[in-house]
């Protein structure tokens, strides 16, 4: 579409930009910087942003409806105090597998945080399979294991009428659905809604827009992809100036603008020349579609 627009809105230079939320309220952007952690809040009325620093890789951050945030910093979900910076643990999952982290995670609408796991990265997309899960954590702080046997625990959402759950293993090179039940948070009956084709990467983060159709981020493809979950046809490709592309969010005053995260590591010298811009955030204007408010975890 000719009205497209990609601009680079936040000078982050992560080396692993991840998991971007808008906060409505406020105008916030949320992200982090899973290798570089730290938790950033980007203002987009002043330009400015502030970061919260974590004492491990932090993969994730969410609004909590009590107030504040919560985080994955390694295998903990941590409490985010934003104005004392402190960061007070909740609750920590695979506790069999040391070398085990945090990867992406989302809220959904009852306010069920769902969060995944994966093995320590040898390098990009290098990693020891089939060590991650994904969990959910109700308000209560109860822990239930959906999967295991993950390579890498990634992009999540959940259809408009709530009846289907998206999800992405990266190193499958496909998104998957779910049945899902809203009353009890469990999924069954997994299948596959698009595979990959070659040169859109790995898929990554993920969001849903007000039609109910998937927006894809793809690593080492250098775009975000549009996806009928119905129909399993990719409607569109918008490509962008880097090729780590790591996740994406609908925000904005009315959500009509898509934001962007990416990150830097695993390239080489040559490559970060001919990409100044890797590891820094993303708006994309004039897609014609809206996306959806992102929920608070009940906890």
């Amino acid at each position: 579409m000719s009205s497209v627009k990609v601009e680079c809105v936040v000078k982050a230079s992560a080396v692993i930009g991840e998991g971007p939320v808008w906060e409505e309220s406020q105008q916030h952007l949320l992200f982090v910087d899973i290798a570089g952690q730290k938790i950033q809040r980007w203002d987009s009325v002043t330009n400015h942003t502030q970061s919260v620093e974590t004492d491990d890789m932090v993969a994730f951050v969410v609004p909590r409806k009590s107030g504040g945030y919560v985080a994955g910093v390694g295998r903990s979900i941590v409490a985010v105090d934003w104005s004392t910076q402190k960061l007070t643990s909740l609750v920590d999952v695979d506790k069999d597998k040391p070398n085990n982290r945090f990867n992406d995670a989302k809220v959904d609408p009852i306010g069920r945080l769902f969060a995944g796991t994966m093995g320590r990265e040898v390098r990009p997309t290098v990693v020891e399979k089939r060590q991650g899960s994904l969990f959910s954590v109700t308000s209560d702080l109860t822990v239930t294991k959906h999967l295991d046997q993950v390579d890498i625990s990634n992009g999540l959402d959940w259809s408009l009428d709530q009846k289907t759950f998206f999800y992405i293993d990266s190193l499958s090179r496909t998104v998957d659905a779910f049945d899902y039940d809203s009353d009890t948070g469990s999924i069954s009956n997994r299948r596959v809604i698009y595979p990959m084709e070659d040169g859109e990467g790995f898929p990554d983060g993920m969001t849903v827009d007000v039609e109910g159709r998937l927006w894809v981020a793809c690593y080492n493809g250098g775009r975000v992809i549009n996806i009928d979950p119905v129909t399993g046809v990719r409607l569109q490709t918008v490509s962008l100036p880097v090729t780590k592309i790591t996740s994406c969010c609908f925000g904005g005053v009315d959500y009509s603008d898509l934001y962007v995260t990416s990150a830097s590591l695993g390239l080489n010298e040559t490559e970060i020349k001919h990409q100044p811009l890797a590891g820094d955030v993303f708006r994309v204007t004039g897609l014609g579609v809206k996306g959806c408010p992102s929920n608070s975890f009940s906890g």
